[in-house]
């Protein structure tokens, strides 16, 4: 094979890839419009700029792409939050401070369209999907909470926070803040604004720390 047909191989494969990703995000977006029942695929071939053959020859039926227009919206969740979590690789001297800003926009990110509409299509398709809340959450809270904990284990061994189960203590921090959000968004019927999001997260990092601060009566 030479250079060239292998490199016009390579961009044709890359073009298949992008056509595909195309799909499943307008898929995403129109399931989140429409709901999967009103979803069509003639729709989602519009909103993706592609013809409607071309969506059945990427991802065969309706069905599965909404398995994985669902799955793909979860793994930009979770990037997004992981982002967000490794700026506790360096906190800097304000514990405090650094985690707030975490809670914060790990708050905002729960709180964006893209989310919501995830939530809502969840729950509201789980007789039709059984196992989609398990995939859901497995690739967005339980690896958020993964993530959290390898940066609270790294803080606590360098004393940072008190010795601590990190597992129990990510849980823990997440569960102050998302108990707090489903409250006030009434379960996604509502948005929250941003300096309610504020008092949420503060208030979750104050119990956090009176809970894992180090021993001493110094900052965190």
């Amino acid at each position: 094979m030479t250079g060239a047909t292998a490199a016009a191989g390579r961009a044709a494969s890359r073009g298949r890839i992008d056509k595909r990703e195309a799909i499943v995000a307008a898929a995403f977006t129109v399931f989140a419009r429409r709901g999967y029942s009103q979803a069509c695929v003639q729709e989602i071939a519009e909103e993706a700029g592609v013809a409607k053959l071309t969506v059945y020859n990427h991802l065969s039926d309706k069905e599965n792409l909404f398995r994985h227009a669902m799955e793909a919206a979860a793994d930009t969740v979770m990037a997004e939050n992981i982002a967000v979590v490794d700026q506790l690789r360096d906190p800097g001297d304000d514990l405090r401070a650094a985690l707030e800003r975490v809670a914060y926009r790990m708050l905002r990110v729960c709180c964006g369209e893209r989310s919501r509409a995830l939530r809502w299509l969840t729950y509201a398709q789980v007789a039709r999907f059984p196992d989609l809340l398990g995939t859901v959450q497995e690739r967005t809270s339980d690896r958020l909470c993964e993530a959290l904990a390898d940066r609270l284990a790294r803080l606590s061994l360098a004393g940072r926070l008190r010795p601590c189960d990190p597992t129990q203590a990510a849980g823990q921090l997440l569960a102050l803040l998302t108990g707090p959000m489903e409250s006030l968004t009434r379960l996604g019927t509502r948005k929250v604004s941003a300096a309610e999001t504020r008092v949420v997260a503060t208030a979750a990092v104050d119990t956090f720390l009176r809970a894992y601060g180090p021993a001493s009566d110094g900052p965190a």
